[in-house]
């Protein structure tokens, strides 16, 4: 299987450094900046799982054949209209895209541009960042990635994906049967911790440090569980279970990637996870105030970077 992976970013070169580490057959598609680095110092990955440096190959968008059978995405959810118009040249006529973006808007936008047939559904729990000497820096033990068949079941051709990334050092990738499943709990999680963070400005446990901060973070999460269950993806007790307790530890330090672009004045993703879950709020007209005062958060800090970011 030949596999094009969209960019040599946190998640992507991740990815990418491990299939090149077990010997897969694997193409980077990166901007002229990023390919004359990697062309000179080869892809260096720091992990818990062990170090990663290695050689690859890169590729423009220019020199793109259509000879792919998988393209991996891990874009930015607002760059995905760029990223669908960079990878389609490279996909061979069966070849498949698994994207590996926050939210689920995205889906619908790639079943558009390449069919439901072509799309897996995927979801990672993965935290890393690339450094500016462009090493990916693994953040904690996460290491995680499911995918699947959007309308569920197991198929060969998700099973040769597996294949693909079988002797990955510090990837645990599982093909799932109900992968859509999987994704809301994610995008439960995601937007639970992406909320509170961001509209308190502060990581978990400081927000667990305040007198009302147990209760709004327990509350965050019910509502958005709430959401998932009126949308027919009822999270499972095992899930709620682990994010009660992730979201109640006094100790932790879980700040979610939009706090830190927050603080560094990028723009957000909030409008493609807290902003659809409130899409989905309103179309099952569930109460979500807490909800409702994040989104506006974000959308206020949108308009206050527009105008330089003075207030």
């Amino acid at each position: 299987m030949k596999i094009l992976i969209l960019g040599a970013g946190a998640i992507g070169g991740y990815l990418g450094s491990r299939l090149v580490e077990a010997g897969a057959d694997v193409n980077f598609l990166v901007r002229e900046a990023r390919r004359a680095q990697l062309d000179r110092e080869g892809l260096r990955l720091r992990s818990v799982f062990g170090d990663v440096d290695c050689k690859v190959v890169t590729v423009s968008a220019g020199e793109l054949k259509p000879d792919n059978d998988l393209a991996i995405v891990t874009c930015k959810a607002y760059d995905l209209d760029s990223a669908i118009e960079a990878i389609g040249p490279g996909l061979s006529q069966n070849g498949l895209v698994l994207p590996i973006l926050n939210g689920l808007g995205h889906i619908a936008t790639l079943n558009a541009a390449f069919g439901q047939d072509r799309v897996l559904g995927g979801t990672i729990k993965l935290s890393a960042s690339r450094l500016a000497d462009g090493t990916i820096k693994h953040m904690n033990d996460w290491h995680w990635l499911r995918f699947g068949e959007q309308a569920g079941g197991l198929s060969d051709r998700v099973l040769a994906v597996q294949a693909a990334f079988d002797g990955c050092v510090g990837l645990e990738a599982v093909p799932q049967e109900n992968i859509m499943q999987e994704m809301w709990e994610k995008f439960v999680h995601l937007t639970t911790a992406a909320a509170m963070t961001c509209l308190m400005r502060a990581n978990s446990g400081q927000i667990l440090a305040t007198d009302e901060g147990a209760s709004l973070f327990q509350q965050m999460l019910e509502t958005s569980a709430n959401i998932a269950r009126a949308s027919g993806y009822p999270p499972s007790d095992e899930f709620m279970e682990t994010y009660r307790t992730l979201f109640a530890d006094r100790d932790g330090t879980y700040a979610t990637s939009m706090l830190r672009d927050i603080e560094a004045g990028n723009r957000t993703e909030g409008e493609q996870i807290v902003g659809l879950m409130l899409q989905r709020a309103r179309e099952f007209d569930i109460d979500s105030p807490l909800l409702t005062a994040a989104y506006a958060h974000l959308k206020a800090y949108e308009v206050r970077q527009a105008n330089g970011g003075k207030i």
